[in-house]
């Protein structure tokens, strides 16, 4: 560590509070810190840290805004983490391209209020204001991906630094190649396993002309998400389609200060036009009242949609307060749209039928949703149930042919079912990951044990 040090002076920590700060991230696994912690400014001060880690064999855990929900910053093996947001700069803006070359510490908020003028901005939203190399490593998604996708779909090209200290581009600004392996692709999701993402190139949208929002309750689950499969299988151009159930609802009224009704409610936005988004949110109301929902009450007003989609965004904070002094065990899955009526309805039984507190929320218009069960870690039985339903709900939507995660990302949490979901794929994750850090120093014991 001391060569660390030398290269870094003051940027590289080793007292027991930023450690500890560095050890966990928003999930409810318990707290592993590194045995020290380093602020590099550049992509060759990561090089340079990382060559440094490579002859002494350190682990190394990149760190970004500490949002994940899947134990993904856990320094399990202790060693280095390596806090990204000092490289919080701007590189370009390409306007007539429509992508912004970044550094890994800028955030999602950062970067949009950079891009406020040009006519542009950044179309991910996770909800937290995470770092844009954070959300690339974890292939993040959100509520607008239903219209503009994931992270995945969203990065053209990445600047890496590999266990070895070396510096690789993994593509150019094109927004298509049939150049070799799709190396952007490998790294995006790939939690800091096999390297770490210092800089991106980001595609950008046109800000729309006009944006409307609002809000339509439904009696039941099964009719909210009716009128869900409906919408897309009619066309309609959703920006963003959200599902909260009543325990959900409950808790942001009482956390937002929202008088929603305690029923199943959808959040909905469009983007277009001005007659497109009128159009459009005629057409959904129509929907929604064949499924027995409605009114469907929605603005054009920026204000009225900040506040519901705050709301929204907050919905985790919201759940917690449910239940002061727990923690919340989140997890996710994601099934194709036909399944997801009847996934969510048995999910929706099991948590009813439960002691613990749990609600339901989803980016529903891609087949996405999430639950909050709100535990007490030192509470055997507590633990022990919401592990019950969670193994359920995830063996539920495998059996759907769906994924174990749609956003949160494997990390800790989720390393058992991920053979149950690819099978023997794995062993091939396993090779990527020992041709690229055969010393297994890139965030290890994280997506697939060696």
């Amino acid at each position: 560590m001391s060569a660390l040090h030398t290269l870094l002076g003051e940027r590289f920590e080793q007292g027991e509070a930023v450690r500890f700060a560095h050890g966990r991230d928003e999930s409810w696994h318990a707290v592993q810190p590194p045995d020290a912690v380093a602020f590099p400014q550049s992509t060759e001060e990561v090089s340079a840290i990382m060559k440094i880690c490579a002859t002494h064999a350190v682990p190394v855990v990149p760190f970004g805004a500490g949002t994940s929900l899947e134990g993904g910053v856990s320094a399990v093996r202790g060693g280095l983490a390596l806090d990204l947001m000092g490289m919080n700069r701007v590189l370009a803006v390409h306007a007539q391209d429509m992508d912004v070359h970044v550094e890994a510490g800028v955030t999602r908020k950062a970067l949009n209020e950079y891009l406020r003028d040009t006519g542009l901005f950044f179309s991910v939203d996770p909800g937290a204001d995470a770092s844009l190399g954070g959300m690339a490593s974890t292939r993040a998604s959100g509520t607008n991906a239903v219209r503009y996708g994931t992270m995945r779909d969203n990065v053209l090209n990445l600047t890496v630094v590999l266990a070895s200290g070396e510096v690789i581009r993994t593509g150019g600004r094109a927004r298509k190649s049939a150049a070799g392996y799709d190396l952007t692709r490998l790294f995006v999701g790939a939690e800091g396993t096999l390297g770490i993402i210092t800089e991106l190139t980001l595609r950008l949208q046109g800000q729309p002309e006009a944006v409307a929002g609002g809000i339509c309750p439904f009696p039941t689950l099964d009719e909210a998400i009716g009128a869900v499969i409906e919408t897309i299988q009619s066309g309609l151009q959703m920006a963003r389609i959200e599902f909260l159930d009543d325990v959900q609802v409950r808790a942001c009224n009482a956390y937002s200060k929202l008088s929603l009704p305690e029923t199943p409610v959808l959040f909905l936005e469009f983007h277009g036009t001005p007659a497109a988004v009128a159009e459009q949110s005629d057409r959904f109301s129509e929907i929604a009242q064949a499924h027995g929902g409605g009114p469907f009450t929605w603005s054009g007003l920026a204000e009225e949609r900040t506040r519901l989609w705050e709301a929204r965004h907050n919905a985790y904070y919201a759940a917690r307060a449910l239940a002061p002094g727990k923690e919340g065990m989140t997890t996710d899955v994601c099934v194709p749209i036909s399944h997801l009526a009847q996934c969510l309805a048995e999910t929706k039984a099991d948590l009813s039928a439960s002691f613990l507190t749990a609600p339901i929320v989803g980016h529903v218009g891609d087949g996405n949703f999430h639950t909050i069960m709100l535990v007490d870690p030192s509470c055997e039985a507590e633990m022990a149930e919401a592990t019950r339903l969670h193994d359920r709900m995830v063996r539920r939507a495998l059996a759907f042919e769906g994924t174990c995660t749609g956003e949160h990302g494997i990390g800790l949490g989720k390393m058992h079912f991920l053979e149950e979901e690819l099978g023997r794929a794995v062993h091939v994750l396993r090779d990527i990951k020992q041709a690229l850090d055969p010393d297994n120093l890139m965030n290890p014991g994280k997506i697939v044990p060696l």
